[in-house]
């Protein structure tokens, strides 16, 4: 009876383990057969159940770069607040969209995110908005210090220096 057992569990867990022939590709048709929402790797699956849905990334200075999935209809916008907005941290002019073309060649359009919010002429934007599958936009950035970080690192140093000099004077008394 126990070998049995153990024949049904390992059977279960080498069903569970195995992929069925299911391609990765950056269309899907449909809702993903993964959870909706956050998931661990940096994969979250935003999608549309009823719709076609393309495979994108947002790497760089938001709260959650990863591999998205989102409706076609999505655009950079979208993207950006799926991924939590950007950080402080993030140069927002100097945004950047990697596209792959159709003769697989790569382009690479920088752009600055205010335009994104408050440019009028649409037209002209309209290639930057639009996101295809594969598209990857990049938040490029650099950790800032504030004043109150200037403020600890001057007193942590000045601290350090007093104790210093207390336990010389004390030394040598």
């Amino acid at each position: 009876m126990m070998r049995l057992l153990y024949s049904l569990f390992f059977f279960s867990l080498l069903m569970n383990t195995i992929s069925f022939g299911q391609q990765e590709e950056d269309y899907q048709l449909g809702m993903s057969p993964r959870l909706v929402g956050h998931s661990q790797g940096a994969f979250y699956d935003y999608s549309d159940p009823g719709g076609l849905n393309i495979k994108v990334s947002i790497w760089g200075y938001v709260p959650f770069p990863g591999r998205y999935i989102i409706p076609q209809r999505s655009d950079i916008k979208d993207l950006i607040s799926y991924a939590g907005g950007i950080s402080d941290d993030s140069y927002l002019d100097e945004l950047r969209i990697y596209k792959i073309l159709p003769d697989s060649s790569q382009q690479m359009t920088k752009f600055n995110y205010e335009d994104l919010w408050w440019n009028d002429d649409l037209e002209q934007n309209l290639l930057i908005y639009k996101l295809d599958a594969g598209d990857v936009l990049v938040v490029p950035g650099r950790p800032r210090l504030y004043w109150e970080d200037y403020l600890t690192l001057t007193l942590s140093i000045v601290g350090v220096l007093l104790s210093l000099t207390t336990l010389i004077v004390t030394t040598n008394k």
